[in-house]
């Protein structure tokens, strides 16, 4: 044990020194050791916050970064804490050396030191400027939409829509780390709208991450589907399309990622059994509506004495709806999550839920069967999609 704290300490008094001494570059701990299964891994940089310096941590999960900042000090300790338990990977990057640290099956720490591999300090500055995942400059298809003028800026009307596009994506690309395409997937978004994600969608994957997709985009509303197909030409995305159709009617061969986003109520439910049907490998919707489940609620617990107050059982119908949603998911062999897309500045419907092929669980239906019978619920739309 002494020989452990003895290795962690060299490695955090190498920390310590370069951040007195104006040597250091930058911190990443990987290879996740802990129990959240979510944190893939923590970058620190140096900044400047009120006139002192700070370790900034940027803390990456699937589907999104926080970021915390800490007075050196503190934050030397607090990779102390990360370091054999949270993450099995320690690399320090100075301007005199690099130093890693690495962690056995058996939780025994070593040391290695390189010769440095960086030459300048990056800056200090407490706000980076941000990096897109879509460039404002140089897409075709954000002018036409509104987002941007001709040259390449971004207007003040499409600033939220530009942010909430670049979210979309980053979400994307998390996903597609842990669960990759194949090199010409084949993808459906069932009620594309104006497109504004579906060319986003395309743009990413054909442009930044160079597959060949096939991308199909439902749509009831014909002079929609007309302004995205002319548009998709007018772009050069030859395998982008859209089809004025209710997704009801929709039977594709195959589908690698299906998206629905704001299906309103029970269209949320045909879309996941679509994609299920399908094979679909990933699935990614943002329910809108709550109506079908909150028709039959009839509470059997003494949660009713709360849910007479008609806005709490509308959220609660929700939380069921969503979270019933998953769980019929997760029993036809997909590993779900459910998490906040956007903030609600953007809108209140912010709720997405994820779906990755996997192992089925053989429990998830049993769980449903308790919580329709504690909520007096007769049935789940989604349930009876998938029996059918």
């Amino acid at each position: 044990m002494e020989q452990k704290n003895e290795i962690i300490e060299q490695f955090l008094e190498r920390l310590r020194q370069s951040i007195e001494e104006g040597r250091f570059v930058k911190l990443t701990l990987s290879k996740p050791g802990g129990q959240d299964k979510d944190l893939k891994n923590i970058y620190a940089r140096l900044i400047e916050l009120k006139g002192e310096e700070a370790l900034s941590f940027t803390l990456r999960y699937a589907t999104r970064d926080i970021v915390k900042n800490h007075p050196a000090g503190e934050g030397v300790a607090m990779v102390g804490l990360w370091l054999g338990q949270d993450f099995l990977n320690g690399d320090l990057l100075t301007l005199d050396e690099d130093v890693s640290i690495q962690y056995s099956k058996k939780r025994k720490p070593r040391l290695f030191f390189r010769a440095a591999s960086q030459a300048e300090q990056p800056p200090k500055e407490h706000n980076k400027p941000k990096q897109y995942f879509i460039e404002a400059e140089g897409n075709p298809y954000l002018p036409a939409m509104g987002i941007t003028n001709a040259s390449g800026n971004v207007v003040a009307s499409g600033q939220r829509k530009f942010r909430q596009i670049n979210k979309y994506i980053e979400i994307i690309d998390g996903l597609l780390q842990q669960h990759p395409l194949p090199a010409q997937p084949h993808i459906v978004d069932m009620g594309s709208g104006k497109g504004y994600l579906t060319f986003a969608l395309y743009d990413h994957l054909a442009n930044q991450l160079g597959l060949q997709p096939t991308l199909m985009g439902i749509e009831l509303r014909q002079n929609l589907v007309d302004f995205c197909n002319t548009l998709a030409q007018k772009a050069g995305y030859d395998k982008l399309s859209f089809r004025a159709q209710d997704i009801h009617d929709y039977h594709p061969d195959r589908i690698d990622m299906l998206i629905a986003l704001h299906a309103c109520d029970i269209a949320t439910d045909i879309a996941i059994a679509k994609g299920i049907q399908a094979g679909a490998q990933i699935i990614i919707v943002a329910p809108c509506c709550h109506k079908q489940i909150r028709q039959q609620m009839h509470c059997q617990t003494g949660l009713q004495a709360i849910l007479r107050h008609g806005i709490l059982e509308e959220r609660q119908a929700e939380l069921l709806t969503d979270g019933i949603r998953a769980l019929l998911m997760e029993s036809r062999g997909y590993r779900t999550k459910v998490f906040e897309f956007i903030s609600t500045e953007h809108t209140a419907k912010n709720l997405m839920i994820v779906g990755l092929k996997g192992k089925a669980d053989e429990d998830a239906l049993a769980k449903v069967d308790s919580i329709k019978q504690d909520y007096g619920i007769d049935y789940h739309y989604l349930e009876r999609l998938l029996e059918g």
